[in-house]
């Protein structure tokens, strides 16, 4: 079939099986040319099929030669759907790393079951043993609690209060004003319930239980912190919420892996294009802005470069104690340097549709957001027929 993007909303309900391996491909010959570093040698990466989840398989596996899994809830073709961009993903990464001889496994289904940590328990037992690094990179809108059975879902509001700000339709390049409602308190709890750190913990419980944490052994899961721009809808919202509730987990997972000489740990990352952070009001426009004054100073990362950077130069470096005052590691320090966050204090109000392209960077934003898909790569020919059945190698069912 001849696949093109299909676009609803803030997401892209197809993507390209050659232009997911070609994304796979370029963020791995990037950690090759940063070269080896002495890191984990037994990976387990839960959300580990597209974002920071994936940079982290491909920087644990190319850079520091580990042997990973990736546990991730992704589709594959069926019928006239296109496979899902993160199940391409991960058969590219499999299919380049088996061809480079490292070992990489996958398990597929949902993270927050019983089952799916029980398989991926036995994985670990049958081929690793014990394991040195978990990275937790979930983004979930839901969550099915594993004992209770109760569905959670999530929701972007703000708290306490309405909110009323700009934001841009990317796809129709329009300024517009959006308002939200104050949350109310179940939706509060939903949120937290799926978005906060139970799961993490629920996590490294059974590693525990199981005797699979390594001596040395650490956790990492991703924070964002942003701007006073974004607070109101992010830090100070529902969402905020939920990532005070991972840091109450992160200190207590911390403190419970001293006995395995261990850490837990934050990484506050840069605001970037992902699916997650299409789906946030504000965001977009703020990240447009973001990206044209970062690509000027020359600072811009993505993924696998913030990833690269924060495992040589942060994780698996004598520069270990570099942290902030709650513990965390801020790989969002070029994001909130004074002069950037100035203009874009400078610059927001001034932004409208007519002006869009020329005080943004909305084109970069919009070739990204294609390029989560598999779209927008220059030596990939879309109009060429291709399968949408790809397997995983190594896929446990």
């Amino acid at each position: 079939m001849i696949i093109q993007p299909k676009i609803r909303g803030f997401i892209c309900t197809t993507a390209h099986p050659v232009g997911c391996a070609k994304a796979v491909e370029e963020q791995i010959n990037f950690i090759k040319k940063q070269g080896h570093f002495e890191g984990p040698k037994n990976v387990l990466v839960i959300g580990a099929s597209t974002g920071y989840g994936l940079a982290s398989r491909i920087a644990a596996t190319y850079g520091a030669g580990a042997k990973t899994i990736g546990v991730f809830y992704e589709k594959e073709a069926e019928n006239n759907r296109t496979g899902s961009a993160g199940w391409y993903n991960t058969a590219a990464f499999e299919r380049l790393a088996h061809r480079d001889h490292f070992y990489a496994k996958s398990i597929n289904g949902d993270a927050f079951s019983h089952d799916i940590k029980r398989r991926t328990i036995d994985l670990i037992k049958k081929d690793l043993g014990k394991i040195d690094l978990i990275v937790y990179s979930l983004a979930s809108p839901r969550r099915v609690h594993p004992d209770t059975g109760t569905v959670y879902s999530s929701v972007l509001k703000p708290i306490n209060q309405s909110f009323t700000s700009k934001t841009v339709d990317p796809l129709r390049k329009e300024v517009k004003e959006i308002s939200l409602e104050s949350a109310t308190s179940d939706e509060i709890n939903n949120t937290i319930a799926v978005m906060g750190g139970e799961d993490w913990q629920m996590w490294i419980d059974l590693l525990a239980t199981e005797n699979l944490l390594a001596d040395g052994v650490t956790t990492l899961a991703y924070d964002y912190i942003g701007p006073e721009l974004t607070h109101p809808i992010y830090k100070n919202g529902t969402i905020g919420k939920a990532k005070e509730d991972l840091h109450k987990t992160a200190h207590k997972l911390n403190e419970q892996l001293q006995k395995y000489h261990g850490q837990a740990l934050l990484s506050v990352n840069k605001a970037l294009v992902t699916q997650a952070s299409a789906a946030i009001p504000v965001v977009p426009l703020y990240i447009s802005l973001l990206y044209k004054i970062m690509k000027a100073k020359g600072t811009h990362e993505g993924c696998i470069e913030q990833i690269s950077r924060l495992f040589k130069n942060k994780l698996y470096s004598a520069n270990t104690s570099e942290r902030d005052a709650e513990g965390r590691i801020r790989m969002d320090d070029f994001e909130m340097q004074v002069d950037v966050q100035q203009k874009i204090r400078e610059l927001w109000p001034r932004v409208t549709s007519e002006n869009l392209d020329e005080l943004t960077d909305i084109k970069g934003y919009l070739v990204e957001f294609h390029r989560l898909f598999g779209f927008e790569f220059a030596d990939v020919n879309y109009d060429a027929d291709v399968s949408p059945d790809v397997s995983i190698p190594s896929l446990e069912s």
